[in-house]
């Protein structure tokens, strides 16, 4: 597991080119030019690391397509020591750039293989989430509130769950629709009663998984 010159450079490539599709917020560009993507892909694409491309990491699950990463993280508005709840962790890249943004970062994985693949090697790496396997519906009651909530996996609706277990003033992001298609919505929690939902764009997800686990 080497990072090479090679590597830094192109992904140093990689933040320019998401930075002329519009992400401004230069924490997050600074993030992924720091984690070396390719240690999170089979070494069989090991040359399409640093592409702009979604790719699959097994259990029919993917690691996001770097602009799709950046625009969420945007969208989260994050400051050092926010905790931060992931429902869907994947292959873990996420969880690392909110971490090299100062998060203090929850994840929820369903899919017990890539549970157990995540948390042998993120720390490997040196990122240390604290990694839970279950069902992200429910969220983590038990470690709740959360200044911030991302999904990363298309969800049909908005958990009730999910919004109980941000704090005022807390933002949830998550893809939302039934289909291939989802829309990327904020939910921005005023108080108890009161939230505002905004739409950011269609973007294409893998389903994100409920009821029994994998």
């Amino acid at each position: 597991m080497t990072d090479t010159y090679k590597h830094k450079g192109l992904r140093k490539n990689l933040v320019e080119e998401i930075r002329a599709k519009g992400i401004i917020d230069e924490k997050v560009l600074s993030a992924i030019e720091k984690i070396p993507r390719h240690l999170f892909l089979d070494s069989s694409f090991l040359k399409y690391a640093y592409q702009d491309k979604p790719f699959p990491i097994g259990d029919g699950q993917t690691i996001s397509q770097p602009y799709t990463i950046a625009f969420q993280t945007q969208l989260l508005q994050l400051e050092k020591g926010y905790k931060v709840l992931e429902i869907g962790t994947g292959s873990g890249y996420q969880a690392c750039v909110l971490i090299e943004m100062g998060a203090k970062v929850f994840s929820v994985e369903r899919v017990r293989n890539l549970y157990q693949k995540t948390k042998l090697f993120l720390p490997s790496i040196g990122y240390h989430p604290k990694l839970f396997y279950g069902d992200g519906y429910k969220g983590l009651p038990a470690y709740a509130p959360f200044d911030r909530i991302i999904v990363t996996a298309g969800a049909p609706y908005i958990p009730d769950d999910l919004v109980k277990q941000l704090k005022p003033s807390g933002i949830l992001v998550i893809p939302v629709g039934m289909g291939d298609i989802q829309e990327m919505t904020t939910i921005t929690k005023i108080s108890e009663t009161n939230i505002i939902k905004k739409q950011w764009g269609s973007f294409r997800f893998v389903p994100l998984l409920e009821d029994k686990k994998h």
